[in-house]
């Protein structure tokens, strides 16, 4: 036993650290900052000379909106203009706009006139009248001319002429909502505001089918317009500032 060491008086040993598999070193423990012996080495971290690294913001979706797939590339999405409309394809959608709203009231109209000419066909009676009676006679004639527009023919011309002024604020009704007639939506064109691209509304394609009766001036030079203009317009569509385009 020692006495040497005041501060081991018993004379033990001092802990030692333990050794490594096949005598090796254990690794010592990491300092600040510095990993020690046997600890994996990192890279340090380098920040790019006079900016600030910022992390990643990753791509937010625009708040109301959903977002829509991307088409494929050449094709355009459903609904886009594709160029102005052909002459064709206008003429096309006039007719069958202007079948749809007539075809009734046109039946409507040949009935009231057939009614209209069997009861035109009446021979005045003057039987009852004396030779050279003309007061009688002309009373005879004039029951006959009343009694030639019976009050049917009347009632089934007026509905004719209600159904076609209504069939004609329908149509005005679709253009100016979306720029289609059911007759445009068939032949794939558009009515649009050259301006802005968008329908015209209710109260400004009003005012485009009135501008159409300028069209048929000078023999309907108006409606043949398109074949040779730039942008394939009426003379109707140039007052109105409106454009017809083609879509899918």
């Amino acid at each position: 036993m020692s006495f040497g060491d005041p501060n081991n008086p018993y004379g033990q040993q001092p802990p030692q650290a333990p050794q490594g598999p096949y005598g090796q070193q254990p690794p010592v423990p990491p300092q600040q900052g510095q990993p020690g012996y046997g600890y994996p080495q990192q890279p340090p971290q380098q920040q790019q000379y006079g900016y600030p690294q910022q992390q990643a913001v990753p791509p937010q979706q625009q708040y109301g909106y959903p977002q829509q797939a991307a088409m494929p590339y050449g094709q355009q999405m459903p609904g886009m203009p594709m160029g102005y409309a052909s002459w064709g394809s206008r003429l096309g959608a006039f007719l069958l706009d202007g079948l749809m709203i007539a075809a009734v009231p046109i039946i409507l109209y040949i009935i009231g006139g057939i009614m209209v000419g069997s009861a035109a066909s009446t021979t005045p009676d003057t039987s009852s009248c004396q030779p050279g009676d003309v007061q009688c006679i002309s009373d005879a004639y004039d029951t006959a001319a009343s009694s030639s527009t019976p009050v049917g023919a009347m009632i089934i011309m007026g509905l004719a002429w209600l159904l076609m002024i209504g069939g004609t604020f329908f149509l005005i009704a679709k253009e100016g909502a979306s720029g289609q007639t059911p007759g445009k939506k068939v032949m794939g064109v558009k009515v649009i505001k050259e301006a802005t691209g968008q329908p015209l509304g209710f109260g400004m394609t009003f005012v485009r089918y009135l501008c159409r009766y300028l069209n048929g001036l000078l023999c309907g030079l108006g409606w043949l317009w398109p074949l040779w203009d730039d942008k394939s317009q009426t003379w109707a569509d140039k007052l109105a500032g409106t454009v017809v385009v083609s879509v899918k």
